[in-house]
């Protein structure tokens, strides 16, 4: 059934807002904008005093980890990993990680995400909860070995492999899939050396944590005897369907190699913030050519997926990073959260255009904070808030119409996510 997104108006790829209506086909693609207000549609969203923007995309998170929201707060990475969140995450079972997921879906699809990457665990619940809600999204099992006797540490690695083929092109081709080691001072160079072709072989992408923490940088010295970026090169892992994490402690060459392989970064200021883990050089890498992309991260860190905050976050830190209040403009930061963020995953979103996949949201611009419209990039970047998306479509499907959920029982979401969270808490002890 056609759908027409009438009266409002349109956030164009470059940038630019026109008065204009979309309308989508039958196939969940954007086959016109422009003054469309006597076509007729089988469907229609009222976007009247509101924006049609492109779905955000959220390039790196971990969607469960809803569940851990508050649990473990104000403490460094490592401490913060192996002292609170490890022994909760090692009692989670597939039910837990469902509702996490379906957690995380309620809150992006209210702050107008359409995709998202996930690096996790139970991955065929983080999929059943994306097909349920309607969402798009990149999968992956993330592979961690540091510790594991030799077979156990092949299998982690055997199983994100097998998980990246049998849910490649689930929930209606709306999942897409890649193989997820945690990161290089996590995972054994010899798995890396047997799997990573493996996965090139069949034309994987790859997705990991990269130059988050100094202690990251230092760990892979010690091991290797040099950065991460020429150790993570060496081993194959630098490609243009890799895209990775963070991306805070690079250097120099490393930002030049990320641009001569056309390997993506996910910035995730909030985390990185929070973790106190450090400002990355987002304008660096920008002028250098690097494709720089937007993550929430997981929400144990950050602690909300909303990602008009991380565009805002994006933005403001930027500017301190650079030094320069120049640095990482509005536009820029919508891109990042945009296109930058399709095209670090390699899917065809991220743009209003013909053609494209119907994933949008509408932002009302009724609001007391986004008055007057001097410049609505501006407003999208500095002043908007997951709150003021009054529609959310996937796909050409309407999963939020007026603030109303329409794929989710949100009220029970929270219930089960609520249950749930307390009950593994208990269980870790």
């Amino acid at each position: 059934m056609t759908l027409l997104v009438a009266g409002g108006r349109v956030l164009r790829p470059d940038y630019t807002v026109e008065r204009a209506d979309v309308r989508v086909d039958d196939d969940g693609r954007i086959d016109a904008v422009g003054d469309l207000s006597n076509q007729a549609a089988d469907r229609r969203l009222d976007a009247t005093d509101g924006l049609v923007m492109p779905g955000l995309v959220n390039a790196h998170g971990h969607a469960a980890m809803t569940l851990l929201r508050g649990y473990a707060d104000d403490k460094p990475l490592d401490a913060w990993l192996q002292e609170d969140i490890w022994p909760v995450e090692g009692v989670l079972d597939p039910a837990d990680v469902a509702a996490g997921a379906r957690l995380a879906a309620v809150e992006m699809i209210r702050s107008g995400t359409t995709t998202f990457a996930d690096m996790y665990f139970h991955v065929g619940a983080v999929a059943d909860a994306v097909a349920e809600a309607g969402l798009r999204a990149r999968l992956g099992h993330g592979v961690v070995t540091v510790g594991k006797e030799a077979e156990a540490a092949r299998a982690d690695f055997e199983t994100s492999l097998e998980v990246a083929r049998e849910y490649d092109g689930a929930a209606d081709g709306r999942i897409t899939t890649a193989v997820m080691p945690h990161a290089p001072h996590t995972v054994g160079t010899e798995l890396f050396e047997t799997f990573v072709p493996r996965a090139r072989e069949v034309g994987i992408p790859l997705h990991f944590h990269f130059n988050e923490t100094p202690t990251y940088v230092e760990e892979i010295a010690a091991e290797a005897d040099a950065r991460p970026g020429a150790y993570a090169d060496d081993l194959g892992l630098l490609a243009d369907d890799t895209w990775v994490a963070h991306g805070v402690h690079v250097s120099d060459e490393e930002i030049d190699l990320l641009a001569d392989r056309d390997t993506a970064v996910v910035h995730c200021p909030a985390s990185n913030m929070k973790l106190a883990s450090g400002m990355a050089p987002v304008q660096r890498l920008r002028d250098a050519g690097v494709t720089v992309a937007l993550g929430t991260d997981g929400a144990a860190s950050n602690n909300d997926l909303d990602m008009f905050d991380e565009l805002r976050d994006a933005a403001m830190l930027g500017k301190l990073a650079a030094d320069d209040a120049s640095a990482v403009p509005a536009e820029a930061a919508v891109e990042m959260a945009t296109q930058g963020g399709a095209d670090a995953l390699g899917l065809p979103v991220g743009r209003v255009a013909v053609g494209a996949p119907a994933d949008l949201a509408v932002v009302d611009l009724s609001g007391a904070h986004l008055i007057p419209e001097h410049d609505l990039v501006s407003h999208l970047a500095y002043a908007a808030r997951g709150s003021d998306v009054r529609h959310t479509v996937c796909d050409g499907q309407v999963l939020m119409r007026d603030r109303e959920l329409l794929t989710l029982d949100a009220a029970a979401v929270k219930r089960e996510a609520e249950k749930r969270a307390r009950e593994a808490v208990e269980r870790a002890g």
